[in-house]
């Protein structure tokens, strides 16, 4: 089983990825109920062999779900995993008493 700190390195590593990101960014703004895959492809102007292997990626870091609808592929955000990851990266911020100035 994989520690917090490396699935959380694993979607971040995920997200490292310009068009990766362009590609969640969209999907977040579609919804609950995500958007289509060639909507996606449209977005990123990628060729679908390309944009699979990003989608297959955010799918794998657990940042983005898939559903199937007859011939279609739909993509939503995880948003679960998205705000653990969030928070993760906050839950320690004020500790230290705030030195730098850097606190919530």
């Amino acid at each position: 089983m994989t520690s917090k700190l490396e699935r959380h390195a694993e979607q971040l590593g995920a997200l490292g990825n310009p068009v990766r990101l362009a590609i969640l960014r969209f999907v977040v703004q579609a919804g609950p109920e995500g958007a289509p895959a060639g909507a996606i492809q449209a977005h990123v102007d990628l060729p679908a062999s390309t944009l699979s292997h990003h989608l297959k990626r955010l799918v794998d870091a657990g940042v983005m779900q898939t559903r199937g609808e007859g011939t279609f592929h739909y993509y939503s955000a995880n948003y679960d995993a998205l705000r653990k990851l969030t928070a993760y990266l906050w839950e320690d911020c004020c500790k230290n008493g705030g030195k730098n100035g850097a606190c919530c």
